[in-house]
């Protein structure tokens, strides 16, 4: 299957990059794009969408509108809501997450700050009680429970990645704060508004759309210690990755890991934050509501995952350890198996990249990097 979609002459290095990947056989279905000033300059998709079954094999095509599981890249979905909360003065991102959910200072967590949560350094990167991936559909037993327990250390002094927990966390401050679930205000506050093709609780109207992941070929955590941290954290539940592809996960607000969209999708509602806030005549956040991503909380090894990060509010910051970028202003994040996010505000682009086939591992793999680069390159004179 070709690559389809459109793209400026002068960023057609991205193209070339991209098809790279498919004739390598490294992508089966995958789209990136790219924008400049908020303006799409880069929209391409190919591939196969891993529907197999389907009787239709032109139904099995990669198209314009086909939407994916982006896991972890829904954490920027979310980590936007909560900034333009506090930018509105709705939601103070210093005050402990038990002023706004009374419940979650039981068993000393009175001090846990949002930014806390923010930044990965609640403590609260697993479940203390036996957790099912079923039960990962119960939004109230699940916050719940986390509001139940202890931290697992103390709140701010060390990162741990909380890869599913956060969007619970953050998704019940929202809750409590506004009324509405996370996946109800995004859908309102910031998809709407920018007609961006993103949702953290899938209808079912667009089920026709949905690519199913191809699951990664190891097993996760089969040379780690089966005590440790990482092993307590995202061993409870223990995530096939297929799950994705079932109804009841699409349905469900998982907001750290279960949004739907493409690479357009998440370029468009990244290009407000790359534009200091204001995009295609949409405002969501202030200039100085976007800086907040910028104040850096956490900068060390994480504890879960094998990377030294360097972590701002809701978003990765650019480090030697993790260079995405080469202006300073440059805040990303990407998902489990390959998926990437990167917005440089000083040159107001965003760039994501979303795909089908995951890679082996927590980080990834270099997919999504020659696109960026090619990105890069173009725009440094």
């Amino acid at each position: 299957m070709g690559v389809e979609g459109t793209c400026d002459d002068r960023f057609i290095a991205v193209r070339e990059a991209f098809e790279t990947n498919f004739e390598r056989g490294e992508d089966v279905g995958a789209s990136v794009a790219v924008t400049v000033e908020g303006e799409l300059i880069v929209d391409l998709w190919g591939g196969t969408t891993g529907t197999d079954e389907v009787e239709d094999p032109e139904a099995n095509v990669w198209q314009r509108d086909t939407i994916i599981n982006t896991w972890s890249t829904t954490k920027t979905m979310t980590a936007l809501c909560c900034l333009m909360l506090a930018d509105a003065g709705e939601l103070d991102l210093e005050a402990t997450v038990a002023s706004v959910w009374p419940e979650f200072a039981a068993n000393d967590k009175r001090n846990v700050l949002i930014s806390h949560v923010m930044s990965h350094s609640a403590g609260l990167p697993g479940w203390d009680s036996p957790m099912t991936t079923a039960d990962l559909f119960d939004w109230e037993k699940a916050t719940a429970a986390l509001a139940e327990q202890a931290a697992w250390w103390e709140p701010g002094t060390v990162s741990g990645y909380h890869a599913v927990t956060q969007g619970y966390l953050l998704g019940e401050v929202v809750r409590r704060v506004t009324g509405q679930t996370i996946g109800q205000f995004f859908a309102a506050e910031v998809a709407a508004p920018l007609a961006a093709d993103f949702h953290i609780g899938t209808p079912a109207e667009h089920d026709a759309r949905a690519a199913h992941v191809i699951a990664p070929s190891g097993t996760f955590g089969a040379d780690l210690d089966p005590g440790s941290t990482t092993i307590r954290a995202l061993g409870n539940p223990a995530l096939d990755a297929t799950v994705a592809n079932t109804i009841e996960w699409r349905r469900a607000e998982i907001p750290a890991a279960g949004g739907f969209g493409n690479a357009r999708s998440v370029a468009t509602v990244h290009a407000v934050i790359a534009c200091g806030g204001e995009a295609n005549d949409v405002r969501l956040l202030s200039t100085p509501g976007c800086d907040r991503i910028f104040d850096e909380q956490v900068y060390d090894q994480d504890l879960i995952l094998p990377t030294v990060v360097r972590l701002g509010m809701g978003f990765g910051l650019v480090s030697p350890e993790l260079p995405v970028g080469p202006n300073p202003r440059t805040c990303f994040w990407g998902g489990w198996g390959g998926s990437l996010a990167v917005i440089d505000l000083d040159a107001k682009m965003s760039f994501a990249y979303v795909m089908n086939r995951m890679g082996d591992g927590t980080l990834g793999d270099l997919r999504a990097a020659g696109p960026l680069l090619a990105v890069h390159a173009t725009l440094t004179p």
